[in-house]
């Protein structure tokens, strides 16, 4: 395929209507532009310029070409984050293969159901995974092909190798604009993970759209994303947004402690940080934070759940740089309601981004009157085609033009739309609905808080209430007065029926692997210890 084949377009209709093929566009346009000498990835083993990067996607095309892998056809990749995700991500894509990026800390029992799921020919898996997925593999007796990536594959057949022995240059498939690019599977939080089905056309979209069109990414920016390249976010942020433009990325395969964070906001010196509020509290309590002066930051963005105020506004004044906070999904891709740079508002999501309608809707998917709390519905460019093989979930989420995102939001006078929090989050106290993200943020105000999350617990009268699960921060005593001195606060700040009734100290808080907070884990925690008290009292 051509570089005009793959990229001749115009304002109004941006893709061609014949052939594309995101992988060829987002390198050859590159290449093009006379930047083959120019780093693209940057990992701990070194960097990678873009014509590195397009002899690997090539090898790694022709590779799968070798083994028999066809158009159309599947490979799992369980890789961390290193050169190896974007060789082989893109060379499956150039090849008309579609890669399933996965979680790496999925469990086996999530691995066997991905497996099993999508019927793939193949996986490539990092060698400190291997155990998890050949344990996987038994459970869904599943008996494709295994390739190792790095050095610990033992006889198996490893990446290296593979891409030793293939041709350095590659015809892509002739692919086209709305052909099956990849799949994404959910996080699984609330149900087996589901697997959202992306065209070939959705990754530059939301380079255009979010990337370009919000962040301003352009070839001068060096973009770190805490968020991992399994996940739709930092797939997003690290790979498609600088590919587009010509920029680079920094990208680490250990998990984004504060310490390494720190460390990497120093050494690497990004412009760009894309991290989630759960990390950006653990930054501001952590001693190695880089204030002003000392990183070369010019935006940050946050998404995954709503940032709340207090932290948005404690990392501005720290570091003097502004978190673009929004939302986003697997379905969608990547982020459709967002705050803008230069006018961020905290406490707020935004408006939606150019390119995508949104609204909020009761549930009989009726338009909610203005500052009521309704569903968001959103449409747009990027949305996934469907779940594969589960017509129900999909009938359920996809409706037409629009897709149900499961959270709940309000309008303020301005147009903002305002997280509320997930459906099945939400409270209802004394008939009034109360968002557990508002008392969280509430909570956060307070100078002992580290991490705070609410749920809802019924009273001795059956009656529900707010109770909070709180992370002091290091050094701060746990006492019965903290504890009333938090109900205080929060009644000081809100209406006095959202203040928690029940404060319980904890070490940390569940989290899914992208830094969300469950609250549902919380939940059912209760729900046990209510069912233990009761059969004690028995």
């Amino acid at each position: 395929m051509s570089v005009a084949a793959a990229t001749e377009a115009d304002d109004d209709h941006p893709f061609p209507t014949s052939r594309y093929n995101a992988a060829v566009d987002l390198i050859e346009r590159n290449l093009a532009a006379g930047r083959q000498a120019k780093t693209v990835f940057i990992d701990e083993a070194g960097r990678y310029s873009y014509g590195d990067l397009a002899e690997r996607v090539d090898r790694f095309a022709n590779a799968l070409r070798t083994l028999d892998i066809e158009p159309e056809q599947r490979v799992v990749l369980a890789l961390l984050d290193t050169i190896d995700f974007p060789t082989c991500f893109l060379g499956a894509i150039k090849a008309g293969v579609v890669p399933i990026p996965t979680n790496t800390l999925f469990q086996a029992a999530d691995f066997a159901h991905i497996l099993a799921d999508s019927r793939a020919r193949a996986m490539v898996v990092s060698d400190a995974l291997l155990p998890r997925l050949v344990e996987a593999a038994a459970i869904a007796d599943w008996h494709g092909l295994i390739i190792v990536a790095g050095a610990g594959g033992g006889d198996r057949l490893t990446l290296a190798r593979l891409m030793e022995r293939a041709q350095g240059t590659a015809v892509a498939a002739p692919t086209r604009p709305d052909d099956t690019c990849f799949w994404l599977y959910s996080s699984g939080s609330t149900g087996q993970p589901k697997g959202a089905v992306h065209v070939q056309t959705s990754l530059m979209a939301t380079a255009r759209l979010f990337g370009q069109g919000v962040l301003g990414i352009t070839e001068q920016d060096v973009v770190y994303s805490a968020a991992k390249l399994f996940f739709a976010y930092g797939l997003g942020n690290a790979l498609t947004f600088p590919m587009s433009v010509g920029a680079s990325a920094v990208l680490i395969s250990g998990r984004p402690t504060p310490e390494m964070v720190n460390q990497v906001l120093r050494r690497s010196a990004p412009t760009l940080f894309c991290g989630v509020p759960t990390l950006y509290g653990s930054l501001l309590a952590s001693p190695g934070l880089a204030a002003k002066g000392e990183h070369r930051l010019r935006l940050c963005t946050s998404a995954g759940e709503a940032l709340p105020i207090e932290v948005g506004r404690a990392w501005t004044a720290r570091t003097g740089v502004d978190i673009v906070d929004g939302i986003g999904s697997t379905e969608m891709l990547h982020i459709f309601v967002s705050n803008r740079p230069g006018s961020v508002r905290y406490g707020v999501t935004g408006k939606p981004v150019p390119g995508y309608k949104a609204r909020l809707v009761d549930e009989a998917r009726q338009e909610v009157a203005p500052g009521e709390v309704g569903e968001m519905e959103v449409s747009g460019p990027t949305a996934a085609t469907q779940y594969w093989n589960n017509r129900e979930k999909t009938r359920a989420t996809f409706i037409g033009e629009w897709v149900r995102t499961g959270d709940k939001f309000r309008q303020d006078e301005d147009g903002n739309y305002i997280h509320c929090g997930r459906a099945d989050d939400m409270l209802k106290v004394g008939g009034i609905w109360v968002s557990p993200m508002e008392v969280e943020s509430a909570l956060l105000g307070h100078a002992a808080i580290q991490e705070a999350a609410v749920i809802g617990l019924a009273d001795d009268q059956g009656l529900v209430k707010p109770k909070a699960f709180v992370v002091l921060k290091p050094g701060v005593p746990q006492t019965p007065e903290l504890s009333r001195a938090l109900k205080d606060h929060v009644k000081d700040r809100l209406a006095p029926y959202k203040y928690p009734r029940w404060i319980e100290f904890v070490d940390d808080l569940p989290k899914t692997a992208t830094g969300k907070i469950q609250r549902h884990v919380l939940r059912h925690r209760e729900a046990e210890a209510t069912h233990e008290t009761g059969a004690a009292d028995k």
